[in-house]
Parts: structure tokens; sequence; C-alpha cells
């Protein structure tokens, strides 16, 4: 039987938020089977939980943020990013502040944070949320798309007017019966460019952004010293997000994500689309013969 997972004991991290610029403590906890992941606001007079669920997603401008009445967890997609990348399906979140720290930008401290607690298997059987009919949201020339799969598939391109990234690759696709996590998506990070700086401040966002945690570009090139991680990290970061945002269905995605120019906002919208319009069913294997190969591949990179 394919069986839950969760942290094997705690394990704390601080930073800054990258939108709030707040300085941030956080602490990952085990959490019971069936639980799913859950955010907790411990700065509250009560401390409040907020699950990570789609639904709850209330603010995507340059991040996905829970919403729960007053109380609001920003960009959370790069934690559970790493949480979905690493099949980690209970566990709670504990924040002192309104926003996941960004830390060096990326999932991969997430991912090593996670490492460092150990992950265990639980007593119930592991719940895959399966494609059964394509479902498609559109913006303009932008779009995203599920489809039925045996397996995690995501195909992304974007399109940026900018020569770095003109230089790079802004077409991926990626099969995670065959690409892993750690090696290929963890590690890029977030990305901006420096002309929007003081607009995105002017407005709140993006207080405590910096060259220790993002890939920042002018006009020409990259101003990061150590320059890129990948050739083309910017198409990963995407395909890093995404999975974040994916996660929010409440486990992990049995299907093919595709898109051109997506983002949090359309992402999400995808979600309430496939809810809606009932394209998931709830899957679990309780027999090592009843399971697919793609998706026992697709365990085996994710343990």
């Amino acid at each position: 039987m394919l069986r839950q997972r969760t942290l094997k004991s705690l394990v704390r991290a601080t930073g800054v938020g990258l939108h709030t610029g707040r300085k941030v403590s956080m602490a990952l906890r085990p959490a019971p089977a069936d639980t799913g992941v859950v955010f907790r606001r411990v700065d509250f007079a009560a401390p409040l939980d907020i699950p990570a669920r789609a639904h709850l997603v209330g603010d995507t401008r340059l991040s996905s943020c829970l919403v729960l009445g007053e109380a609001k967890v920003y960009t959370v997609e790069h934690l559970m990013s790493a949480l979905g990348g690493l099949g980690v399906d209970n566990l709670y979140v504990d924040l002192d502040g309104p926003e996941v720290p960004i830390m060096d930008g990326s999932a991969a401290p997430f991912a090593l944070l996670v490492q460092q607690a150990g992950v265990e298997e639980q007593g119930a059987p592991k719940r895959f949320l399966r494609v059964a009919r394509a479902v498609e949201v559109r913006d303009g020339d932008k779009w995203a798309r599920l489809e039925p799969y045996a397996g995690f598939r995501l195909s992304f391109s974007i399109d940026f007017n900018h020569p770095v990234i003109d230089r790079s690759t802004q077409a991926v696709t990626v099969d995670f019966a065959e690409t892993s996590y750690l090696k290929e998506i963890a590690r890029a990070r977030t990305f901006g460019f420096m002309h929007e700086v003081e607009n995105l401040r002017d407005v709140g966002l993006a207080l405590g952004g910096g060259l220790d945690n993002a890939v920042m570009l002018d006009e020409n090139r990259v101003l990061n010293a150590e320059g890129l991680r990948f050739a083309d990290e910017f198409i990963r970061h995407k395909l890093l997000d995404a999975i974040g945002d994916l996660y929010l269905l409440g486990g992990p995605l049995l299907g093919a994500f595709s898109a051109h120019k997506s983002g949090h906002a359309l992402n999400n919208r995808l979600l309430r689309a496939a809810i809606a319009d009932q394209a998931l069913q709830t899957v679990s294997f309780e027999r090592a013969e009843e399971t697919p190969a793609a998706v026992a591949r697709l365990v085996g990179q994710l343990a």
C-alpha cells in the first residue's frame, strides 16, 4: 500500500518575507494522517489554523496567499512545492507572522528542512487526485489546462521580452516518473526586473526582496554575482511555482498540467474550475499490483 507521509520530528527556520519584508519564525511539525498541510498563525491571541486549500487563496499578486477571515499567509507556493515534490501529505506549519520566509527564493531550503526532519510513513493510504477529464481556463493569450495522465507531468511555456531569457529555454516538459524534483526543480529561484521594483514597493510588494533571495535582471543582464543556477532557471522556477500551486488541491495530482504564460491567479482559477466541474477523482492504491507503473515510479522519485 502507498502510505501517507509526515515528518519524523519538528524542524525550525527563520527568515524574511519576500513581500512583507517582516522577519518570521517558522516551525514544521508532524501531523496525523488525513490532516493535510495546515498553516497556523501562532502570533494571534488564539492560534488560527488555515488549511492549504485552493478555495482559501485570496490574493495572487506575485504569490499565492491564503486568507481566512482577517488572517493571511503570503507566499506559500515554494514551501508547498517542496512538500509536493517530497511527497509530504500531512504537516503543521507554525508561523509568527503573515508570510512564509522566502529563504533563498527557491524550494531547496524547505526541501533541506524536510530532509533534516526526516519523513515517515503513516498508517493511512496515500490519496491521489486523479484528473478524470480535461479542464482549461484562459485569460487572453494565457491559458492553463489539466488532462488525464497516469502519472504527474508538467509542460510550461513563457514569453518574456528580455535578452537573457530570450537566450534560455522558454518551453519545457517534465515527467516526474523520470525527473528528480530535488536535482532539476527545487533549486530554481524566483526572478524579477529592477525596473519593476519601485512600483511593486509602492503597492506594498517585494519589500523583502534582494539579490540574496531572487534572480534580478536589469535591461540586459543578470545582476547576481553568482549568475544562474541553471541556464533555464526562469522556466524551471515557473514549474516550481506551478507544483506548489497544484498541491493546494490537498493531495498529489495524477494528471498532466500544461500552461502558457500562466501565473498564480490562473493556476488557482484552474484548480477551482476542476473542483467545480468535478473533474478530479480521489484514488488510493491498496495493493502494489494495483498501482500503475508510472505512479510507482513517481512515488519512488519523491521518496
